[in-house]
């Protein structure tokens, strides 16, 4: 590596960890300041709301790091030109491709660890902050109620659960249909029961103090049972656990799982293939930010580096629009998920 590609690469380390910072830490103030009457409300001490935040910057630090990147791509590059020192690469033999070169391979590495960083990392924390926000500050109930839940565990099977205890692994007031799989609107047998207690060992069910029904076309024939083990059952307690939690929570493996077990459900699974299909393609923005922002920043421009950074600021205002958007049209179903990865690569 040349002396040029040292002190390039090093002012564009410097300055994407300088805007990295700034830009994390006008987040976290900005949400401080959104969710402080909530914190005084629940009299949340301080320790809990430090921790929360803690927990709160891996999430801050994924989005604002393809930023911080075209940031620091524009400044350096943007920097470079004004003084001339681009003119002086390019007659020394230079071209810019090969000035290129450094960023291109420092923004590969970022996006391989912006990969796992927001496949395993972020869902971790996240995790650990949902659960500080559910106990302490109300938010995100949906994972603490848990009762009403229903759950397809087949094609010819559904659950209702009336509560479940997450704690005990039981779940109370359940009812089971299970149709006939050449003929789904046809019911054959339905199992009530007021309690159904999960065996981790032999990892099924068991439901107690209930009632059969099977029906033939000869008629009903019902019985009553005590306990009652249920083999065929396709679901555990870690899935009815992630079927409350957000795609945020899960990394890459368990949401994987989670859609695989909802395919084989015979649900619709377009809204989770988005956000699985965007975990894995939004890392790549920091690669296309530099792609993009190289070029554009060499050629010289009145203004310096306020009009660069006025720039910045309007190319993330409208990736974030155009990639809402996009995320709206394949939660909906209007367009293919795996195109809307593709898409969003490009974007």
């Amino acid at each position: 590596m040349k002396k040029f590609d040292i002190y390039t690469v090093r002012q564009f380390i410097v300055t994407a960890l300088f805007s990295l910072g700034a830009f994390t830490a006008i987040f976290l103030v900005v949400d401080l300041m959104e969710n402080l009457d909530d914190f005084l409300d629940k009299a949340a001490p301080a320790g809990i709301i430090l921790t929360y935040y803690i927990y709160f910057m891996p999430e801050i630090v994924k989005l604002m790091l393809p930023v911080s990147v075209l940031l620091s791509a524009l400044f350096t590059t943007g920097r470079l030109s004004s003084h001339n020192e681009l003119i002086a690469l390019k007659s020394g033999g230079v071209s810019l491709y090969r000035f290129m070169a450094p960023f291109l391979l420092l923004a590969v590495a970022l996006s391989a660890f912006a990969i796992w960083f927001n496949g395993w990392v972020v869902p971790a924390t996240n995790q650990k902050k949902f659960a500080i926000a559910r106990s302490y500050f109300h938010k995100y109930l949906e994972y603490t109620s848990k009762s009403n839940i229903f759950i397809q565990d087949s094609r010819d099977r559904i659950l209702t659960i009336g509560i479940y205890d997450d704690m005990r692994s039981t779940a109370l007031r359940v009812s089971i249909q299970e149709f006939d799989p050449a003929d789904p609107s046809l019911m054959t047998a339905r199992y009530d029961a007021f309690e159904m207690r999960w065996n981790a060992e032999a990892r099924n069910w068991t439901l107690m103090a209930g009632t059969e029904r099977r029906f033939t076309a000869g008629g009903e024939v019902q019985s009553e049972f005590r306990e009652k083990t249920l083999s065929a059952m396709n679901f555990s307690p870690d899935d009815v656990r992630k079927k409350q939690q957000k795609p945020d929570e899960m990394d890459y493996n368990d949401l994987g799982a989670f859609i695989a077990h909802q395919q084989r459900a015979g649900q619709n699974v377009s809204r989770w293939l988005v956000d699985y299909y965007g975990k894995i393609a939004f890392p790549f923005a920091n690669l296309i930010v530099v792609i993009f922002g190289i070029p554009f920043a060499a050629v010289r421009r009145r203004g310096g580096l306020g009009v660069e950074f006025g720039i910045a600021l309007a190319i993330c205002f409208l990736y974030m629009i155009f990639l809402k958007v996009s995320q709206a049209f394949g939660y909906n179903g209007d367009m293919d998920p795996l195109l809307l990865r593709m898409v969003k690569k490009l974007s």
